[in-house]
């Protein structure tokens, strides 16, 4: 088949990875201009091509894009489309109408943008649903799988270590390092229930973890390049999961409200009742 349409199966593979690599970076970057659009309603595209200036696609490109799913200032229709030719995976929304009783029944993940001296970089959280503790997280100067979703999942099970049990819910909005191949795998591997959700309020744990760590620590630091932005973000949730009462946690922070936690199940008396 390959000598009949005159190229080699290695250059046929090579075209075939170009194209995929090329659909996913406009995937990622959909999920980045949505939340560029929340922040400033008014901001135009040209300008959100400027701030974000991506290597791979010109500015009528991007442009384009922006008109194509919705993102242009003038329009208020909802940003996220249900369906997409690119090759779209989206699972059910387990989450919807679920009562969590416990830690390690669901995670919620999302990504989400800080920006430095006119660059920007990505920052990957994950969060067990009931507790708010963040297992897992990961910053990278690309929105690609293996700098985003993967690592800090990696991170998130290794926290858990042995006390990881199957049929966790993992509850993400449709962005595309939530169903590349090697993330599914991963997820399948440690028996997660994949879950997505069609508008960003249907994730709102994670989207309130994405405001806190940039609004109340992230951007009251003077970070100036990528390596002090690692540093920084470590510091943050450390801070988050360790020193941060939270009021839905009845003002504990969410380590020690997994410790009562834990005391409670296993029956071991706890000096405060939740």
């Amino acid at each position: 088949m390959y000598r009949s349409v005159g190229i080699s199966k290695q250059a046929f593979h090579q075209g075939l990875r170009r194209r995929r690599s090329s659909q996913e970076e406009v995937l990622y970057l959909r999920e980045i201009i949505r939340q560029i659009r929340e922040d400033h309603p008014t901001m135009c595209c040209r300008d959100m091509y400027f701030k974000i200036n991506p290597v791979f696609m010109g500015r009528d490109r991007f442009e384009g894009l922006c008109r194509e799913y919705g993102f242009t200032a003038e329009r208020r229709k909802s940003c996220r489309r249900t369906t997409d030719s690119s090759g779209v995976v989206r699972f059910e929304n387990l989450m919807q109408g679920k009562e969590l009783t416990g830690i390690n029944q669901a995670w919620s993940s999302d990504i989400t943008y800080f920006e430095i001296d006119n660059s920007y970089y990505y920052i990957t959280f994950i969060l067990d649903s009931y507790s708010r503790r963040i297992l897992g997280h990961h910053v990278s100067n690309r929105l690609f799988t293996e700098q985003t979703s993967l690592p800090a999942l990696r991170q998130a099970i290794q926290t858990r270590g042995k006390e990881l049990p199957q049929g966790i819910i993992f509850h993400s909005d449709g962005g595309g390092q939530y169903y590349d191949q090697d993330f599914l795998a991963l997820t399948k591997k440690y028996g997660f229930k994949n879950s997505m959700c069609e508008f960003a309020y249907e994730n709102g744990k994670a989207e309130r973890v994405n405001g806190v760590i940039k609004n109340n620590y992230l951007k009251h630091w003077r970070i100036q390049d990528l390596g002090q932005l690692v540093q920084a973000v470590d510091r943050a949730v450390h801070l988050y999961n360790t020193d941060k009462p939270h009021s839905s946690l009845q003002r504990q922070t969410p380590t020690s409200f997994e410790v009562k936690y834990r005391k409670l199940a296993t029956k071991e008396p706890a000096e405060v009742g939740f």
